[in-house]
């Protein structure tokens, strides 16, 4: 029977760095499909994973793992690759990949022990949108009259008579300062790790940031994505285009709040006209539309050229995405009724929930794969292909 080389499942623990022990089966089944492919080079044109590989002849740790992250998963290879499963060679780079991303996830992980979270990642985020409502509600209780939380508030303050504001502050506050310092913690340790000593200028730094507001590889090589089968879609871009602006809309959102909370002395509930009520209400529409599509995508696209094992993860954290926009959403509609405390609760501990695992989910690789970009964007400017082969 041919060799056809499955793909590793990811490793509780991966040792991906040298001088950390021993090599992952997963690197090592990633270094042999980038050495096939950076023999054959037909797929050279397709993404940024392609130039980046022929810049190189061999492939250490912190290279193969910069080119896993470079990959946005759009699957164009795949289909394009006359070596892909059944053949012998089995070369799934976009499977290979995504389970070798998910490995550097853990490996980057700060504090280093978090990087377990990764091995069941779709518990951890389910479990993680329940805790966070359940605790929301429990202060709630003991924090204010139950009955609160069931009558109609109106009028300016509405929102703080259910959830103290200080209380609110802490909690959102707390959890978000967490994940930012987590985030910045592993992305320092993986630009270490890949880009050692690449001092990144303005030309680099502004290429990057087209490249990522723009999510230019997820039109792999300019078609779009294979996401149902080897016909071309520009359908994820857009999905992902929805889900990113929509999140950014609602963060822009809540920072106009504070600054009028703050500066101004307007308290929320503000008019639905006003600038923190619209950016929100399109921001939450926007990430409804993304991350159900996204969803929908996952459910019917091709399983060959996915790792199946971390689809529990993913649909974990676009779920928990999509109730947070619902809730708000809802929130937004319901405010004036008695459904508001309940509805508030919830929105709040979906949203610290979120928070929390933020640096421990799928949702970090937007973080590395804007560092993969922007070291990509300095060795073009300062390397050239290799040659490759017949």
């Amino acid at each position: 029977m041919p060799d056809t080389h499955p793909i590793p499942t990811p490793l509780a623990s991966p040792r991906l760095m040298p001088g950390k022990g021993e090599e992952s089966e997963t690197l090592a089944e990633a270094r042999r499909q980038m050495e096939i492919c950076n023999a054959c080079r037909y797929c050279e044109g397709y993404c940024a994973v392609f130039p980046a590989m022929t810049l190189r002849r061999e492939f250490s740790a912190g290279d193969l793992t910069h080119l896993a992250h470079l990959c946005h998963n759009c699957k164009g290879c795949y289909h394009a690759c006359q070596y892909a499963p059944p053949h012998a060679f089995g070369v799934n780079i976009p499977a290979t990949f995504a389970t070798l991303r998910q490995e550097s996830y853990a490996q980057f992980a700060w504090p280093a022990a978090m990087g377990a979270a990764f091995a069941r990642n779709g518990t951890l985020v389910a479990l993680a949108a329940f805790a966070g409502p359940s605790i929301a509600l429990l202060l709630a209780i003991l924090l204010v009259d139950p009955a609160v939380l069931y009558t109609a508030q109106t009028g300016t303050g509405a929102f703080f008579r259910v959830v103290p504001h200080e209380l609110m502050i802490l909690l959102a506050g707390g959890s978000f300062g967490y994940a930012l310092f987590a985030l910045a913690m592993s992305g320092r340790a993986y630009w270490r790790a890949t880009a050692p000593g690449a001092r990144p200028g303005a030309a680099p730094l502004a290429e990057a940031a087209v490249d990522i507001l723009t999510l230019r590889y997820l039109s792999g090589g300019g078609h779009g994505c294979n996401d149902l089968d080897e016909g071309f879609t520009q359908a994820r871009r857009w999905l992902h285009h929805a889900l990113f602006y929509g999140f950014l809309l609602c963060f822009a959102a809540t920072c106009t709040g504070f600054v009028y909370h703050y500066a101004f002395g307007w308290k929320s509930p503000h008019p639905f006209f006003s600038l923190p009520v619209q950016l929100g209400t399109w921001g939450g529409v926007l990430m409804c539309v993304g991350s159900a599509g996204l969803i929908w995508i996952k459910i019917v696209t091709d399983p060959g050229p996915v790792a199946k094992r971390l689809l529990g993860g993913e649909y974990a954290m676009l779920g928990l995405l999509f109730l947070i926009a619902a809730s708000g959403l809802l929130l937004l509609a319901l405010r004036h009724t008695g459904a508001m405390g309940s509805l508030l609760v919830l929105h709040l501990g979906l949203v610290i929930a979120f928070f929390l695992v933020l640096p421990y989910s799928k949702m970090v690789h937007g973080m590395y794969r804007g560092l993969a970009l922007l070291r990509h964007a300095v060795e073009k400017r300062r390397l050239r292909p290799l040659g490759g082969g017949g």
